[in-house]
């Protein structure tokens, strides 16, 4: 056993966990690893500062960011004329509030102050927020992509293809969206279509793989169609809408943030529809602020918009589009912070029912507040692991709806009639809230 022991000792301490034993290297004289496994001596990497998705070895970064293969492509985005930098963000000064930290400052609340912030949020809740009309709606122009009968080329998700339906069915209920006209693109087959001043162009933020356009062009008569895009996507539909020969289609890889519409040539003067499916937390703001802002000439004019919106936890003071709104409601940014971190409940809990009812779910965290409240032993953390997961997910939607609510209220003041609904069962998605809105005459 000694000798055992002894080996053990003179070999490197860094376990091989697919060998089940230590590396049999010697170990370095000031360490109990090897010259392969010394933590100390690995160089260290950082992220690369023109795309952060990958690193670079820290001595190498001045010469790496000369070499980056993703500078020729920042580069050439900054070159484009509709690219400006950081135009839609809002205030640019405001620090990004990380998930981590929002958790941080309510977990450092004493009990009192944390049930405070509940009953303040469920009070406003009350006071702003109308109940959400349910909106189900499947036009009959999308009933062969229920049925499967769609281009087999793409692939088939059955919830997905309900939300896109419901939100194009919600469009065309609106009058935003008009059903297709076969007349309007006929003998068009051998050629582009030329995009006249009086059609309605798409424009699709944070478009993804460009599904939803992809279905909107095959079930309306749409001639123009934009797709908005940060990110690069494999099985994009972009090349089935391209074989369609009465649609022109722009795919544009840039960031919400620094879009500006005015820029865009083949847009100018083309009145258009926004449309997104999950723009996700900011990326709502941001493209508000990019499709109705104030003093920017020379961009298409925007006739309506249906935009899905979730992940709110990720939302920002920063961006978001109406601070007056919470400020006159009592909500300063400190607590709007901690009510996106709130709206995560909506999601973690079980939605495979459809019966959840915000307003009679809400009461039984009146009786978790007074079990809770004559102790601190715990913190923060122990009081929300004893609320029920369907209470939590009640206050959660609470949270969303007043964020959304803001929104609806800003878009009203700024021109449009708008509504905000739920387009599909809580069972098909819980992120279920659909902005939609139309330019007044």
């Amino acid at each position: 056993m000694s000798g055992e022991l002894e080996a053990t000792a003179s070999r490197c301490h860094f376990w091989l966990p697919n060998k089940r034993r230590h590396c049999a290297n010697t170990p370095l004289p000031s360490s109990v690893y090897c010259g392969n496994h010394n933590p100390s001596s690995a160089p260290r990497r950082v992220p690369c500062p023109i795309d952060p998705s990958h690193t670079v070895l820290q001595d190498s970064l001045e010469l790496h960011i000369k070499r980056c293969p993703y500078k020729k492509q920042v580069d050439a985005l900054e070159a484009k004329p509709y690219y400006s930098k950081s135009i839609n963000s809002g205030d640019s000064d405001e620090p990004t509030v990380s998930s981590a930290d929002k958790r941080g400052s309510i977990h450092k609340l004493v009990t009192s102050d944390f049930w405070g912030l509940i009953s303040k949020i469920k009070s406003v809740h009350s006071s702003v927020v109308q109940v959400l009309r349910d909106s189900y709606l499947v036009p009959e122009s999308c009933e062969k992509w229920l049925k499967g009968q769609s281009n087999k080329s793409l692939p088939y998700q059955e919830k997905h293809v309900v939300q896109q339906a419901s939100i194009l069915g919600n469009m065309e209920s609106f009058g935003i969206l008009q059903k297709e006209n076969t007349e309007a693109i006929e003998g068009t087959e051998n050629s582009k279509p030329e995009v006249r001043k009086d059609d309605v162009a798409v424009v699709e933020f944070g478009a993804g793989r460009g599904y939803l356009t992809q279905m909107l062009a095959d079930c309306y008569s749409v001639r123009k169609v934009f797709l908005i895009e940060r990110r690069s996507y494999k099985l994009k539909a972009d090349r089935s809408l391209r074989q369609n020969e009465s649609l022109a289609l722009e795919r544009l890889r840039i960031d919400i943030e620094d879009l500006n519409l005015c820029g865009v040539d083949s847009l100018k003067g083309i009145p258009y529809l926004a449309t997104g499916k999950h723009l996700c937390g900011p990326a709502t703001d941001l493209t508000l602020n990019c499709c109705v802002s104030e003093n920017r000439e020379g961009k298409g004019e925007i006739k309506g918009l249906a935009i899905a919106t979730c992940c709110h936890h990720l939302c920002q003071w920063k961006h978001y589009k109406n601070k007056k709104f919470l400020l006159d409601i009592g909500l300063n940014k400190e607590e709007f912070h901690a009510m996106t971190w709130f709206s995560s409940w909506a999601v973690d809990g079980d939605h495979s029912s459809d019966d959840l009812s915000i307003q009679d779910e809400a009461k039984p965290l009146e009786v978790c507040e007074k079990n809770e409240a004559d102790s601190d032993s715990g913190g923060i953390e122990r009081v929300i692991r004893n609320i029920p997961a369907i209470e939590r997910a009640a206050f959660g939607f609470m949270c969303k709806e007043i964020i959304d609510t803001g929104r609806l209220l800003w878009l009203k003041e700024n021109g449009f009639d708008a509504q905000l609904v739920c387009y599909v069962p809580l069972s098909i998605s819980p992120e279920n809230h659909l902005l939609i809105a139309k330019k007044r005459s």
